[in-house]
């Protein structure tokens, strides 16, 4: 149905309540409205040409451009389709464009009296590339027809239109910004999922430590935050803001668990019992939810519990300590999936023949693929296709550095273990322990077997071969950072993220030993022996490689995602974490890190929250961050073989120079 652009009616019985014209007041703005994030909001379409504007039945209308399209424009759904991508370029990125489209959400806060203070906050959609004038005209539209006694608020989508808002005063345009808005909420989604189960809240990491053991696969774990070696269970609730990026939401997420924050725990666990209770637990983007149920429900045990990851059997026999730049996918079997991935990454710059434009080619309905967005953040709208691969091969290798170094074999790691009858005494014990399912057991026998291969001597042969790899490396005291690369991680339904050590203040031949054994203990660790256990990968069929790097001092450090963790339909946007110093900070909670959306379609980049910090990094950084978002887009089509859509989970830091190097490279728990 099309409106006249003067009138101000309401649509007819077929239930679309769309007005043109009118006024909003608070109780309009309810009827209207949907919820986001949990928040209300309504969308809102000035006409330009027509001096009015649309106020959009959220639950009918769900996207601007097709009500634009056949509302107003009377385009059949079909005309709209064969034109989407000409029609959103007019409608989000044209300076004389006719319409003007925009999000409104309402909010709230205390005032000085404690009293809550309703106002609301106006947005165009990430992609939108409003100039300033546009920007003033929007507001300035939107707040003479809102009740004036509701205070409006404009917020930047994204970091080009935060320039351009900064040639104005905050009384010309008064604003909000995203982060402020994101670091306020009460609940945010980061891994959506349903989950029914019994709530366990602990309020102290003594509580936990207390209760942990009596954890089930039915339990829902609450607490401030979580840690590393929380065991598989129904679901995870953190009350203090964390990251969708910390190693235990990488879990939730390749485990299929709920995850969230919900600030307000204890006031729901005091004024509704819930601490072991049976509740309903809803994870969404636009709402997160606790239902208490009047009885334990029947549950059927989860699918995890009979899951069985296969790997193939490692090679160990006599393979030699290679260079990082000579290996490929294909050596993972002898030197694990982390070194293999990154011989591959050297393999990808070095030669720069590498198709990087699969994501970009794979058919969009009603799009057949993104090729012209990707020319168009090439800088080369018309270019055909031979030219954007080559253009995107070069623009990888000019962004990002892979680390240089050495991997050890899992043939090292063999000659050690059957060095020692007493490390072959204590592996057959432990397998005989996991044989009979003698759970009670395992820890103990994993914890002897790590402090005995902390004391028992590298053998002179493994020894002499890895001091020969790496001369140059512990000649003169050089830091040098030995990382896991085992067999059992990364694979599809079982991550492993954070279950495997790294050491990462090396020093001398010395140092160096006692870090390789202690790299290769990690396999041997309560937790890592148990999940493995879980999911069917055999003990005898498990092996450790070593990678030994030379440590490279970081200004910033991260990891970035080819995917929006909390929305993973959305196919546009790289979600990028960082902080001061190294990538490990990100993942293991030490501290909040900045967090951004890179928009590898139309362009373009926006501050989801700004951390520990309190504050953004300045224009120039984020403007390179958004070239290594794309670069790991680009990379995406490489290292997913089998669907240029499946993730990939990339650690990164950048130099003082500010050059960034690519850490890790993994598919991204899903």
């Amino acid at each position: 149905m099309t409106f006249a652009p003067d009138e101000a009616r309401a649509a007819d019985a077929a239930g679309d309540r769309t007005v043109v014209g009118v006024n909003l007041s608070l109780p309009l703005f309810r009827t209207l409205s949907g919820v986001l994030a949990g928040h209300p909001y309504l969308k809102v379409v000035v006409d330009r040409a027509e001096d009015t504007w649309h106020l959009l039945d959220t639950r009918v209308h769900p996207f601007h451009v097709d009500y634009i399209a056949t509302r107003v424009l009377g385009m059949t759904p079909r005309q709209l389709d064969a034109e989407l991508d000409a029609f959103n370029a007019q409608v989000y990125m044209a300076p004389d464009r006719r319409f003007l489209l925009g999000i409104l959400s309402l909010h709230s806060d205390e005032d000085a009296d404690g009293a809550e203070r309703p106002f609301l906050v106006l947005e165009t959609t990430e992609a939108d590339t409003m100039h300033g004038a546009l920007l003033q005209e929007f507001y300035d539209y939107v707040r003479h027809r809102v009740d004036g006694r509701l205070p409006l608020l404009l917020k930047p989508a994204n970091h080009g239109q935060e320039h351009e808002l900064a040639l104005f005063s905050d009384t010309r345009i008064p604003r909000i910004l995203s982060q402020e808005l994101f670091g306020s909420r009460t609940r945010t989604c980061l891994n959506p999922g349903v989950a029914q189960g019994r709530l366990r809240y602990f309020r102290s990491p003594q509580e936990y430590r207390a209760g942990a053991a009596d954890l089930g696969w039915a339990d829902i774990v609450a607490m401030a935050g979580l840690p590393d070696d929380v065991p598989r269970v129904a679901g995870f609730i953190n009350t203090r803001p964390t990251t969708p990026l910390s190693h235990t939401n990488v879990l939730a997420s390749g485990w299929g668990i709920p995850n969230a924050i919900v600030r307000d725990l204890d006031a729901l666990v005091e004024r509704h019992g819930l601490d072991g209770a049976w509740v309903r637990y809803r994870v969404r983007e636009d709402a997160v939810t606790l239902e208490q149920l009047s009885c334990a429900p029947a549950l059927e045990r989860p699918v995890w519990d009979t899951q069985r990851i296969h790997i193939g059997a490692p090679l160990i026999g006599d393979a030699p300590i290679m260079e990082l730049h000579r290996l490929r996918l294909a050596d993972r079997d002898s030197y694990g999936t982390k070194a293999a991935h990154l011989g591959e990454l050297h393999h990808v710059l070095d030669s720069r023949t590498a198709d990087l434009t699969a994501f970009y080619a794979r058919p969009r309905p009603p799009r057949p693929d993104l090729l012209a967005h990707l020319g168009a953040r090439l800088g080369e709208p018309e270019a055909p296709l031979e030219q954007l691969r080559s253009t995107a091969a070069e623009r990888v290798a000019r962004t990002v550095r892979a680390p240089r170094g050495v991997a050890l074999p899992f043939h090292l790691h063999h000659l050690y273990l059957t060095s020692s009858p007493a490390l072959q005494q204590g592996i057959g014990k432990l397998k005989l322990a996991l044989e009979l399912d003698a759970l009670d057991m395992i820890d103990s026998l994993s914890l002897d077997l790590q402090h005995l291969m902390r004391s028992t001597p590298m053998p002179e042969e493994v020894a002499r071969a890895i001091t020969g790899a790496v001369p140059r490396l512990v000649a003169d005291g050089r830091r040098l950072v030995v990382r896991s690369s085992s067999n059992a991680e990364d694979l599809p339904g079982f991550s492993a993220a954070g279950i495997y050590d790294s050491v990462t203040t090396v020093r001398g031949t010395d140092q160096l030993m006692d870090a390789v054994i202690h790299v290769w203990a990690s396999l041997l660790s309560p937790r890592s022996v148990r999940m493995r256990h879980q999911v069917g990968i055999s003990l005898d069929d498990t092996y450790m490689g070593v990678i030994v790097q030379e440590y490279t001092p970081a200004d910033l450090g991260g990891v970035l995602v080819t995917c929006n963790p909390t929305r993973r339909e959305d196919f546009r946007n790289v979600y990028l974490n960082c902080t001061a110093g190294s990538p490990e900070r990100v993942v293991d909670g030490t501290v909040l890190p900045h967090q951004y959306l890179y928009n590898t379609v139309e362009g373009g980049g926006r501050t989801v929250a700004v951390g520990s910090s309190g504050t953004d990094l300045p224009a120039d950084t984020r403007q390179a961050l958004a070239e290594l978002a794309l670069a790991g887009r680009l990379l995406q089509s490489h290292f997913s073989t089998d669907d240029p859509d499946d993730a990939l989970d990339i650690e990164w830091l950048m130099t003082g120079e500010g050059a960034f190097q690519l850490v890790q490279v993994r598919p991204y728990a899903r």
